[in-house]
């Protein structure tokens, strides 16, 4: 075993050199050091530009007409699915839907929307989703019981 630190070689091309601009031409980056010519950017002590992170989500916005928001969304899921999946007079709440993988990680969402396409027998009670009139309607026909206000 090696016991003194200076003596350690790492695998072949472990350490890549450090590029140092600015120290002739045979680096290819001598002269002007990558900088251009001339103006404000190409001389010392210029910080980059201010307001990067605002440029940035302008840029992300699209330009065409109709553009709504970037305001989370729901994430979907359809009655069919649903009475296919769940027993009669089981719970249908985000948790059990991620567990019964219909759903994904919601991360950003925000939350989960119950569609109305499709038709459902079962009586199933939903907790902590959100219902279109449709299928509120249809739940409520089948027997089915909701436990929070729609929005």
């Amino acid at each position: 075993m090696i016991s003194e630190l200076h003596k350690i070689k790492g695998a072949k091309g472990a350490k890549k050199k450090r590029k140092r601009v600015g120290r002739g031409n045979a680096s290819g980056h001598g002269t002007y050091s990558t900088r251009g010519q001339k103006g404000q950017r190409s001389r010392s002590g210029v910080s980059g530009l201010k307001r990067l992170g605002f440029r940035d989500t302008l840029r992300r916005i699209p330009k065409k007409r109709g553009f709504k928001s970037q305001k989370p969304k729901y994430e979907a899921v359809n009655l069919a699915v649903l009475s296919e999946i769940f027993r009669d007079g089981e719970k249908v709440n985000p948790s059990i839907l991620r567990k019964k993988g219909i759903v994904g990680n919601i991360g950003n969402m925000r939350g989960i929307k119950i569609l109305g396409q499709g038709e459902i027998d079962k009586k199933l009670i939903f907790e902590d989703v959100v219902l279109s009139d449709s299928a509120a309607e249809k739940i409520k026909k089948a027997g089915g019981e909701i436990l929070q206000p729609k929005k």
